[in-house]
């Protein structure tokens, strides 16, 4: 999505030709039980594989209180033997050939998304008639929201760079990241002036080139964060 889509966002509903946002909401459902250790990666062992190939296992069954994020814990509980964690995006996002698998799916994530944001008031629900058919959609109740979360995004890659994906929030990490596979980051950089957003995007293209495997190793992090992301770049 280029620079024009920007509005799409405002009308309530994501582009038709956009296929990655899907499998990029599963990983953030996997990132976040992560980081609030429900779930994580089994130890390398002496051979140490690689990050896709470790299995998910289940570190505390305690539910979330979210329903999509209880729903996808419960599949990884409910498992055995574990998965690998690439098994997992493709089993979420019902991307396997395994038709004994697809029970694993979660569907209608974005609309349950939304649904949540109706509820909290971000959000309403109103009907966009298209040439052939009508669809429900959801636009902002007003753009306070959306405004104060593309500035957070546009601060953390500008104004409040720190060089060190570490020493980032782990889920403004996670965002700017899946966002930018999911090919929806260059909405929150579309009202930037032209060296801002070379910047913004230089800056992005720094995270994306990381080794994750070896982020993964440093102390004091999230592995199965790293995964998700080294699934996503390969």
């Amino acid at each position: 999505m280029g620079r024009e889509d920007n509005c799409v966002v405002v009308q309530g509903y994501t582009s038709f030709w956009n296929d990655c946002i899907s499998s990029g909401l599963r990983g953030c459902i996997l990132i976040e039980l992560g980081i609030r250790g429900r779930i994580g990666l089994e130890p390398t062992g002496m051979r140490r594989k690689g990050l896709l190939y470790r299995k998910v296992i289940l570190k505390n069954k305690e539910n979330t209180g979210d329903a999509l994020l209880d729903e996808a814990l419960k599949h990884i509980q409910n498992t055995e033997p574990p998965e690998t964690l690439q098994s997992w995006i493709d089993y979420l996002s019902g991307e396997t050939w395994n038709p004994l698998k697809l029970t694993y799916q979660l569907r209608n994530v974005r609309e349950r998304l939304a649904k949540n944001l109706v509820e909290k008031g971000v959000l309403t629900t109103e009907k966009q008639h298209f040439l052939l058919f009508d669809m429900t959609t959801h636009p902002l109740v007003d753009n306070q929201s959306k405004n104060k979360l593309v500035k957070k995004v546009q601060d953390a890659v500008l104004h409040r760079w720190v060089n060190n994906a570490h020493r980032m929030d782990r889920r403004l990490l996670s965002l700017i990241i899946l966002a930018h596979n999911s090919d929806v980051l260059e909405n929150a950089f579309a009202p930037l002036s032209d060296d801002d957003y070379e910047i913004a995007m230089k800056r992005v293209r720094e995270l994306l080139d990381l080794d994750f495997e070896a982020e993964s190793m440093k102390p004091n992090t999230c592995e199965l964060m790293w995964g998700v992301f080294a699934a996503f770049s390969k």
